[in-house]
């Protein structure tokens, strides 16, 4: 098979992992470039990207002056970069052998493949694996939007890393949404998807996925918090069935319970009552509140409930 992909790695102080996710995505034959886009790390990332390059043809590097967030690196990578099929690969993260040789086994009938992430904790211990029929399977835009609706599912769709076909992106002019650091993948996902991706989901063909403790998908604010939540509004918009509208709904309503629950910590801290019961704006959001209440209760117990604020993000969950 020939080299047909690019490989596009926005990093940020990725200094440690970055060679590791470069040289996987290298020893992949169907990778024509590797686009590494340090969004003005403050160690030595950029120095070691082009370390990386001068080793080998295939690698570019593009710096961004000003930190930006992966949404603008990921455009910036789009812009400049030609192969037919595009693949996200985080700097934390790494390929193994055969990833991208599986999913163009697949590709011919779809605008996305996303594979199964094999998941691991930092430092990312090679793990125990064996390739296994994918499978592919068509997913929906109700089942993807669903798959990322609130903490309960467990499923959490939005973080997968697909196969991408240029030529689709193209024909519909998309970008990642630059005023996005949290879900910027949901909703470029639920978006194409939207625009009639033809989007598979198969098994786990090789994607690693480093886990860290105190990530930004678990320590996320109220800012990012809102934009995902308003994303909806906006996809909304498109034309969706009465299904697909009903899924919208659920995701933002998920994602504005976490939004009301971090303003509620908000509020307490700064000892307004008002602010905080300004939080418990429906009868499920006050459900979902009083819910996270008695969680604090359990973990702290009553006598030292008054001590809030709440335990962090990472403590909690």
């Amino acid at each position: 098979m020939s080299a047909n992909s690019t490989v596009l790695i926005a990093a940020y102080n990725a200094e440690a992992t970055l060679e590791r996710a470069v040289l996987s995505a290298l020893d992949q034959p169907e990778t024509a470039e590797v686009c590494v886009i340090d969004d003005a790390s403050g160690d030595g990332t950029l120095a070691l990207a082009h370390t990386l390059a001068a080793r080998d043809s295939r690698v570019r590097v593009i710096a961004i002056e000003k930190n930006a967030g992966p949404a603008a690196a990921r455009n910036r990578g789009i812009a400049a970069t030609s192969a037919p099929w595009i693949t996200i690969l985080d700097a934390d993260d790494y390929m193994l052998p055969g990833r991208l040789r599986a999913l163009h086994a697949i590709a011919a009938d779809h605008d996305f493949i996303a594979d199964t992430l094999i998941r691991t904790p930092w430092p990312g211990a090679a793990p125990a694996w064996s390739a296994q029929p994918l499978q592919p399977r068509q997913l929906s835009f109700a089942a993807f939007v669903l798959g990322n609706a609130s903490e309960r599912t467990g499923l959490h769709l939005g973080f997968m890393k697909p196969l991408l076909r240029r030529s689709f992106i193209t024909q519909h002019a998309m970008r990642y949404r630059e005023d996005m650091r949290l879900g910027e993948d949901y909703e470029f996902y639920a978006r194409a998807l939207a625009l009639g991706a033809r989007f598979a989901v198969c098994g786990e063909a090789g994607y690693v996925s480093v886990e860290r403790e105190g990530s930004l998908s678990r320590a996320h604010g109220e800012r990012e918090l809102q934009a995902l939540r308003d994303c909806d509004d906006d996809l909304a918009t498109l034309h969706l069935s009465a299904t697909e509208r009903r899924a919208v709904r659920r995701h933002w309503q998920s994602v504005d319970e976490r939004l009301q629950w971090r303003r509620l910590i908000t509020a307490v801290k700064q000892r307004s009552a008002g602010q905080a019961l300004s939080t418990f704006t429906s009868p499920a959001t006050a459900l979902y509140l009083a819910g996270k209440l008695a969680e604090q209760v359990w973990l702290r117990g009553p006598a030292k409930l008054a001590a809030w604020p709440p335990l962090s993000p990472r403590q909690a969950h």
